[in-house]
């Protein structure tokens, strides 16, 4: 009798820990499933590259079916795709389509770097001082929904026509938008993790640095691609409005070059080379990024 409730036992405990082992099986393979099982070209292509061809080509059939069917016949109101396209080529040739871009990209890209290196700081101040939340969080809000163009004229005048005046209007643009994503994104940070960190000797910069930051970062992230979007848009504004030949021709004052000139095929250009440069932007930089830190949470299992 005692060796069968010896044996039981042993079986009992044998079955305990096969069905442990079982399930740590069943976790490991579930997350080797999560890290290994990447989609193939084809479903990428499928999921993230035909939509976007798809609509495009959508757009570009009513763009020319507008014109072909007479709907809209002057083409000074709206110009074929063959017409834009023709202007692209001619600025190729020129090669003065590739000095657009980068004239705007490069002030666009530092602009956003300066903003990041003021923003995130001040994000950070206002977040975790309750007296500068008080006295300057309400104007951080405003700022943010004062429309960019706002700053040109002021800042023309005190800057003059050069390209410090377009970093003083992204800045004045970008900056809020920067810090006030940081101060969501720490305000969201759970109590227990700063309790953890304080018990770990995690204070001060160290628990910033290690606690808050990380804890912090999808508001954060949030905070730079609306940043990212407010430099751009305030750049374009400042473009259009501020023209000298000391700042060379970017894209804003390629729109307003054809404006002058009564070019729509000009104009459409302009708009679909920084429509291109705000989606390549964001494709390039700030969905990678995004997706690694969602990853990096559990939250996205597929890329």
């Amino acid at each position: 009798m005692a060796s069968t409730e010896t044996t039981d036992d042993a079986a009992v405990r044998e079955g305990g820990a096969g069905t442990e082992d079982n399930d740590l099986a069943g976790l490991d393979a579930l997350e080797t499933a999560v890290h290994t099982d990447r989609p193939s070209f084809g479903q990428v292509f499928l999921a993230k590259v035909l939509p976007p061809l798809v609509a495009v080509a959508l757009v570009l059939v009513v763009w020319q079916s507008l014109i072909s069917f007479d709907i809209v016949t002057d083409p000074s109101k709206l110009p074929s795709p063959s017409a834009v396209w023709d202007e692209a080529k001619n600025a190729w040739l020129e090669g003065t389509l590739l000095d657009y871009v980068w004239t705007s990209v490069s002030r666009g890209l530092l602009g956003f770097v300066l903003a990041l290196v003021i923003g995130t700081p001040l994000g950070l101040l206002v977040a975790r001082v309750r007296f500068v939340r008080a006295a300057i969080g309400p104007v951080l809000s405003g700022l943010q929904s004062l429309p960019s163009v706002a700053w040109v004229p002021p800042a023309v005048i005190w800057l003059g026509l050069d390209n410090s005046m377009m970093y003083a209007v992204i800045l004045l643009g970008a900056v809020p938008s920067i810090a006030n994503g940081l101060v969501s994104g720490v305000d969201q940070v759970s109590p227990l993790f700063l309790r953890a960190g304080r018990t770990l000797g995690a204070t001060g910069l160290r628990g910033t640095w290690h606690i808050v930051m990380p804890a912090a970062l999808p508001g954060y992230l949030a905070g730079l691609k609306q940043g990212w979007a407010f430099s751009w848009r305030s750049l374009m504004a400042a473009e259009i409005i501020a023209s000298s030949p000391d700042l060379g021709v970017g894209l804003g004052q390629l729109l307003e070059n054809g404006r002058n000139a009564s070019s729509m095929s000009m104009v459409f250009l302009a708009i679909f080379l920084i429509l291109f440069v705000g989606i390549a932007i964001d494709l390039l930089l700030f969905s990678p990024l995004e997706r690694r830190v969602l990853r990096g949470r559990g939250l996205l299992v597929r890329s």
